[in-house]
């Protein structure tokens, strides 16, 4: 199981690093302000789909195992 989740983490890790998750953290309803000296980046949509994925895998680990 620790070897499947250190594989899984791999491979969202090189998702976000080849740029094919350049989307995430743009989503409609995340919050950016960006002036000369102050950039505020709130992502209030982003970390609900992180949440909503996070509770799926875990309620499908927890049915199954």
């Amino acid at each position: 199981m620790l070897v499947a989740l250190g594989v899984g983490l791999i491979l969202i890790g090189l998702l976000f690093w080849s740029g094919s998750m350049s989307w995430f953290g743009r989503l409609p309803g995340d919050i950016r302000i960006e002036r000369e000296s102050v950039r505020i980046y709130v992502p209030i949509v982003s970390m609900l789909v992180v949440s909503v994925v996070v509770s799926l895998v875990l309620y499908l680990a927890r049915r199954f195992f």
